[in-house]
């Protein structure tokens, strides 16, 4: 599952599928069904867009996926990373929720705050009103902070799954709502604010 988890995350999704089938034809499945468990999660993680669903629902349905918490938290919050891109918030935010809790009781604190990371990026986006006017949406925040930090458009995308134009589309709203007009000043006007 590592291994494809790494190939998906890279791009590599031929590479991810060629993994799931040379453990298949391995045998590995049949070794146990902790085996099975991670074999199916890596099915589900490299597969496409109109199967990707059911695989993840099968797996998060079986009570059997609860001997192997950790493991069941990871593919939770992949399943969920998965519909934030797909614009499924409403989908993606209790299932993000149960891999945090998962994580919490674990004690696996730098999972819960990539499943924390994930959450805010599904919060509500829509505010109504004068004074929310200039409040930053979760996702503009999480974006306006690491370009704070001096990444790149591009090195942001990556980070958070999305396109360097879906990053610049957030910063061209994040600047009138600080009162900026430059990436130079994110950091300043963040403290200000307190984020």
């Amino acid at each position: 599952m590592d291994l494809v988890e790494a190939a998906v995350r890279c791009g590599e999704l031929e590479a991810a599928r060629l993994h799931v089938r040379a453990a298949a034809d391995a045998g590995i499945p049949a070794l146990s069904p902790r085996s099975n468990f991670l074999w199916r999660g890596a099915q589900a993680l490299a597969a496409d867009d109109a199967d990707y669903p059911q695989l993840f629902d099968a797996l998060l349905e079986d009570p059997a996926s609860t001997r192997w918490p950790f493991h069941l938290g990871r593919l939770e919050l992949a399943y969920g990373e998965r519909l934030r891109r797909a614009r499924a918030m409403r989908q993606a935010r209790p299932i993000l929720s149960r891999a945090r809790q998962r994580f919490s009781l674990l004690g696996a604190a730098p999972w819960c705050e990539r499943a924390d990371s994930m959450l805010a990026a599904t919060g509500p986006t829509r505010r109504v009103g004068a004074e929310q006017a200039t409040e930053l949406t979760p996702q503009e925040l999480q974006i306006a902070r690491l370009a704070a930090t001096g990444l790149s458009n591009r090195e942001i995308g990556l980070q958070l799954f999305l396109s360097p134009r879906t990053v610049g589309a957030h910063l061209y709203r994040v600047f009138p709502k600080l009162g900026i007009t430059s990436r130079a000043a994110l950091r300043d006007a963040l403290t200000a604010r307190g984020h």
